[in-house]
């Protein structure tokens, strides 16, 4: 069997992303409504959407449209029929009969119901219509979420199963993990629990919200919005209606029936119009005091209002034995909300999966934590945990591992994929060198490093082991979701504070050295990013001889934004690229302007697709849907290019002055129109400087090395103004650029 064709029925939110994904993986796909106006304004609000459900908008007629009436017989040649209705079971039982009547014979058939067992979905059908027939929870939104649930029944055809798996890991990029037919599947089942453990918890101990989230946020490496930051960003009338259908569907003696229970202090929220972050506010508002924004937050005994407090905690890394072995109200915390979670996950193997991997993958994938429940039991250490946990009578699968008291139960990571992915290799490569911020591993013939600061952010570590991993061809790849964003500004800051701004100079000049010596490496560099490719991580992936790209990243030099300009070769690469244009050999000025735009803007990408044309990625540059595949592409590169030869070093010709006066000029418009502001303008001068050639003529000719020495300087005169280290500092405390 093969899918050549695609049906949609429903064009909300989920038949939406749904149709738009097919379309980015160039899938035929009909969207069907109750009418075709329905489907169409669904058509048009892809094409709108933000952030962008479509990889490439101009591929937006790959989606067609139609109504469940007079276009049903698109049903009649699909080769996957996907319901994405209403949650009325009375409805999808009526287009279920309509399908099952239509469709040929062997079409797979399926519901994107993220509640409804399929046993209840399939009562209806015949036995042989059950066979086609199961369940595929993709997450929203669908381009950007890794995890999909194909949850199976008794009577599902385990070969079309295995071939939808594939399809959709191939194809479609996701993480497809198989489950079986229980409440909330996996991925809500364990991730809804969590939360609750993590909210009654709080309530029990007399937390404040802000250190709940504090702790069940980046130190159980689990994102940042924390436990009721995440329930104002679901909506907390929403998760009320969610524990519901948990608590009816649940039997009574689940531990999910103790945390799911109404709370006096939510319902109260709710009636209030105090929904989260769609409403009036939740457990944090934002308020306005003398014309000032505040964020404020709720306190949970009293449900008055105050001031939001930030939580130092003084962790830098996950480490989940430092954090439970505190000797204080925190560590008391986690522990007793990463043993709930582990106990009660460990509870629901084989039920919910066979491969207990499995619930850690779907909470990677579908929640983006750092380690799922196992993971967290493997890194705390077997002995420690049992010396601690108290009763686990009844869990069969605690009880067997406290018998054996195997250390290295776990295994390895991704067996729901058959793709060779990093995590897959990782434990069979030899660890030749680490430090504080990367690793480097040998693997058979070629090396890889592996960033491991907090969003892989570069400092003098993280280029001393890409330096010293050039003696073999070289694998630049992180198993954690972003490349790099970009240099450590932290770090930089340090040096700030102590006015030490030789050693600041010292470490650019290395960056830039290590940046070059990866373009002309004897051996072959390859960067395989994913997610943010910024600043410095950006220039590490423009300066590698092959690129194999997610096609889901973020990728671009953002350095105006914090007052600096790209100073590892970004403007010089950026600027080398668009110098072999038609255009650009015409007009010599050409080149520069265009550069000066996008890095002057701080432009970004969020696709490939969107990279392209800013130059920041190459026509010939590799692009794979499916981020496990980039570790397996990036092999692939390296085996074709086995004769590789470095390339030869680029020269510019550069205006000078003239070059720099146009840039001046339109800097000067901005300036009046009140675009930018004071210290904008003194920005975009440097940039200016850098990419007119500084003091040149257009017929000298420029190395390389020049326009490094150009981006360093300016890069120097600029870190030492008040107004770009107040950049940084609001930049570090807030996460948002700062206007000056």
């Amino acid at each position: 069997m093969k899918i050549n064709k695609v049906v949609v029925i429903g064009s909300g939110t989920m038949g939406s992303g749904i149709a738009a994904h097919l379309c980015n993986a160039n899938v035929p796909v009909t969207l069907l409504d109750l009418t075709t106006e329905i489907s169409q304004k669904a058509k048009e609000r892809i094409q709108k959407s933000r952030p962008p459900l479509l990889i490439d908008k101009s591929k937006i007629d790959g989606i067609n449209v139609g109504n469940i009436n007079d276009d049903f017989k698109e049903v009649a040649d699909a080769d996957w029929i996907v319901e994405a209705v209403v949650e009325r079971i009375d409805i999808k039982h009526n287009i279920y009969k309509k399908i099952f009547d239509t469709r040929k014979k062997n079409t797979i058939v399926s519901s994107n119901t993220s509640s409804i067992p399929i046993s209840v979905l399939s009562e209806k059908l015949s036995e042989e219509d059950k066979k086609d027939f199961c369940i595929t929870h993709f997450f929203n939104p669908v381009r950007y979420m890794g995890l999909l649930e194909i949850v199976k029944s008794k009577s599902s055809d385990l070969e079309k199963i295995n071939y939808l798996k594939k399809f959709c890991e191939h194809e479609l990029g996701k993480g497809a993990i198989i489950c079986n037919d229980t409440p909330g599947f996996l991925g809500n089942r364990i991730g809804v629990f969590a939360m609750q453990v993590a909210m009654t918890e709080a309530f029990k101990m007399n937390l404040s919200i802000e250190e709940a989230d504090a702790i069940f946020g980046r130190p159980m490496g689990i994102p940042k919005t924390g436990v009721f930051g995440l329930y104002d960003l679901i909506g907390i009338d929403l998760m009320s209606d969610v524990l519901k259908s948990f608590i009816k569907e649940l039997p009574e003696n689940d531990p999910f029936q103790k945390v799911a229970k109404e709370i006096p202090l939510i319902t109260k929220l709710i009636k209030d119009g105090y929904t989260g972050r769609k409403g009036k506010g939740g457990f944090y508002r934002m308020n306005k005091q003398e014309n000032k924004k505040i964020l404020e937050a709720i306190n949970l005994q009293t449900g008055e209002y105050s001031t939001s407090k930030k939580i130092e905690l003084g962790i830098e890394k996950v480490d989940l034995n430092l954090l439970i072995n505190r000797k204080d109200k925190f560590g008391e915390y986690a522990w007793s909300v990463i043993s709930q979670i582990i106990k009660y996950s460990s509870s629901l193997v084989p039920g919910i999966t066979d491969k207990f991997n499995d619930i850690d993958e779907a909470m990677r994938l579908g929640f983006n934590w750092s380690m799922g429940p196992f993971e967290m039991l493997k890194s705390i250490g077997v002995k420690n945990f049992f010396d601690r946990v108290g009763d686990i009578k009844g869990n069969s699968f605690l009880e067997n591992l406290s018998k054996t008291k195997d250390e290295n139960f776990y295994g390895q990571r991704q067996l729901y994929t058959d793709i060779e992915t990093l995590g897959k290799i990782k434990p069979k490569a030899i660890k030749i060198d680490k430090n504080k911020s990367a690793d480097i591993f040998r693997f058979k013939d070629f090396n890889i490093v592996e960033f491991t600061t907090k969003a892989c952010a570069l400092d003098y570590d993280s280029m001393d082991a890409l330096k010293n991993a050039t003696d073999k061809p070289l694998i630049i790849i992180n198993e954690s979701m972003q490349f790099s964003a970009g240099v450590n500004l932290k770090y930089t800051m340090e040096f700030v504070e102590k006015g030490d701004f030789k050693s600041i100079e010292k470490f650019i000049k290395y960056f830039q050295q290590t940046c070059k010596h990866l373009k002309y490496s004897k051996y072959p560099v390859i960067s395989a990013p994913s997610g943010l490719v910024l600043g410095g991580g950006e220039e590490v992936a423009i300066q590698s001889n092959f690129v194999v790209s997610h096609t889901n990243i973020v990728m671009g030099l953002v350095e105006t934004g914090v007052g600096v300009v790209p100073a590892g070769g970004g403007c010089k690469e950026v600027l080398w690229r668009w110098s072999q244009t038609d255009e650009a050999k015409k007009d010599p000025d050409y080149a520069p302007l265009q550069v000066f735009n996008i890095i002057g803007y701080a432009k970004t990408a969020t696709s490939t697709v969107e990279a392209l044309p800013l130059k920041f990625l190459r026509p010939e540059d590799k692009k794979v849907m499916n981020r496990n595949s980039l570790f397996e592409e990036a092999k692939k590169l390296l085996e074709e290019n086995k004769n590789f030869q470095p390339p030869k070093e680029c020269t510019f010709k550069l205006s000078g002055k003239p070059l720099k006066d146009k840039m001046i000029k339109s800097l000067e418009k901005l300036y009046n129109d009140k675009i930018i502001l004071d210290h904008g303008f003194k920005v975009g001068e440097e940039l200016a400087n850098v990419l007119s050639g500084g003091d040149t003529t257009i017929d000298k000719q420029l190395s390389e090395d020049d326009l490094y020495n150009l981006e360093l300087e300016a890069f120097m005169r600029l870190i030492q103004t008040e107004k770009t280290q107040q950049r940084i500092k609001h930049t570090l405390a807030t996460g948002k650029p700062l206007i000056n």
